[in-house]
């Protein structure tokens, strides 16, 4: 049977907890990824606050997935697992 990545992204994000906690996290992760993506490109953004924002960001979808009950499914986890599989058709077949 086939990964499906959305359906795995969907079974690991059931709680309404972690739902809430993902979406106040995702704008903060762009806002971090962006500071530190502008620092490197010469625009007078703070770096730090851009790792700061980044890293509260992952914390609050570490704390999400913790009340989910599911630290080993985070995304990058289930990305990581979808890749390998995709690896595995396209060489099987």
């Amino acid at each position: 049977m086939p990964f499906s990545l959305l359906k795995a992204i969907k079974s690991t994000h059931r709680n309404p907890i972690n739902r809430i906690l993902h979406l106040v996290g995702i704008p903060i992760y762009a806002t971090g990824i962006m500071l530190i993506l502008d620092y490197f490109l010469g625009m007078s953004t703070n770096l730090i606050t851009g790792i700061d924002l980044w890293l509260i960001a992952i914390c609050l979808f570490l704390a999400g997935h913790k009340i989910e009950g599911n630290l080993k499914a985070m995304t990058l986890i289930i990305i990581f697992k979808y890749l390998k599989s995709r690896k595995v058709i396209l060489t099987s077949g």
